[in-house]
């Protein structure tokens, strides 16, 4: 049986259907994405015109590598990591099984399941056992920003890596805290491990479904082969080598305030922030449903959660302007109007 599709952030127009109101009027919470885009680089003509040629796809490698810091091996682009997750069922040995550090991105259990693989949900990295071909850690975590340090997940690894199996850290949100990120280390010299980062989330386009794989040779190999060829545009590849190749300070700069913005209207309207990352914040409240329903009939939507239903994750909002909107809504919502 085939799991049912997982709702994720980002769905204005169904949302603009059920409640009213024109998509790009609706102020879009709902997910983790940098709401102010980096200025995008100048793409020359050849990049639309041609199939992307071997040498731009070198080019966003190497700016990779020098972006990430992975002097023992270069990131391989792939029209984003969800593309790769597609893969990871080919993995796993036949009656070995997957391990996924909960709750978390669902996407990782949905496509392995589907695939027939019996998946552990666990919720830490103690319950990881020989019997685990897969391990998943999603690396800060989303949605509540959980953080396993460097030494803990190298201590991981070495168990995973000692059975034979192969550990996937997800490190999508790892941008704003690369102090805790584990791609510099991946390569050749660390066997069994493959770290999965995201481009379109920092710098803000999402749109251009773009990711990097790090990992050792036989392994990327493998992901390249699984995705065939030209699976990166030329467009994508060419704004990658131009933005991972330039000072991000402005950009981290604007994502720090925006988050500081955010988490004082929050506080303001009386949630409990208990948990986030750089690019989002994570509210428990026993009423959540009704200040999900709420603020989307004033047209401002936040992701919810089917697992959890006191939870409410909140992206970072573009302005002043929509830190006001967000706040005016809220005090609406939870004084009961």
């Amino acid at each position: 049986m085939t799991a049912p599709r997982i709702v994720h952030g980002g769905g204005i127009a169904a949302a603009s259907q059920r409640f009213g109101g024109r998509p790009e009027d609706w102020l879009d919470l709902s997910t983790g994405i940098n709401p102010n885009p980096a200025a995008l680089p100048e793409v020359d003509v050849a990049a639309w015109h041609r199939l992307p040629d071997r040498h731009r796809q070198d080019a966003a490698r190497a700016a990779a590598a020098g972006y990430y810091g992975t002097s023992g091996a270069l990131p391989l682009p792939v029209p984003g990591t969800q593309s790769v997750i597609q893969l990871l069922p080919r993995f796993v040995a036949a009656g070995r099984r997957a391990a996924v550090v909960s709750p978390t991105y669902g996407e990782y259990a949905r496509v392995l399941e589907n695939a027939g693989v019996a998946v552990d949900r666990i919720a830490g990295l103690n319950a990881v056992s020989d019997a685990h071909d897969l391990v998943v850690v999603v690396n800060p975590n989303n949605p509540d920003g959980r953080l396993f340090s460097r030494e803990a997940l190298l201590d991981l690894h070495r168990r995973v890596a000692g059975s034979g199996g192969l550990l996937v850290v997800d490190e999508a949100f790892g941008d704003m805290r690369p102090e805790a990120t584990i791609a510099p280390l991946a390569g050749d010299n660390m066997p069994g491990l493959l770290v999965f980062r995201s481009f379109g989330k920092f710098f803000g386009l999402a749109g251009l479904r773009l990711g990097f794989v790090i990992g050792e040779a036989p392994v990327v190999d493998r992901v390249e082969d699984g995705l065939g060829p030209w699976a990166v545009s030329g467009p994508a590849l060419t704004i990658a080598t131009g933005l991972m190749t330039a000072d991000t300070t402005a950009i981290r700069r604007s994502i720090d305030a925006r988050k500081a913005a955010l988490e004082s209207v929050l506080a303001g309207a009386g949630l409990d922030i208990v948990g986030g990352a750089g690019l989002f914040a994570l509210v428990d409240r026993a009423d959540a449903p009704a200040i999900h329903e709420g603020l989307c009939r004033r047209h401002i939507l936040v992701r919810p959660f089917d697992y959890n239903a006191r939870w409410l994750r909140f992206g970072l909002a573009p302005d002043a302007t929509s830190d006001a909107r967000l706040a005016a809504a809220l005090a609406e919502v939870t004084a009961g109007r």
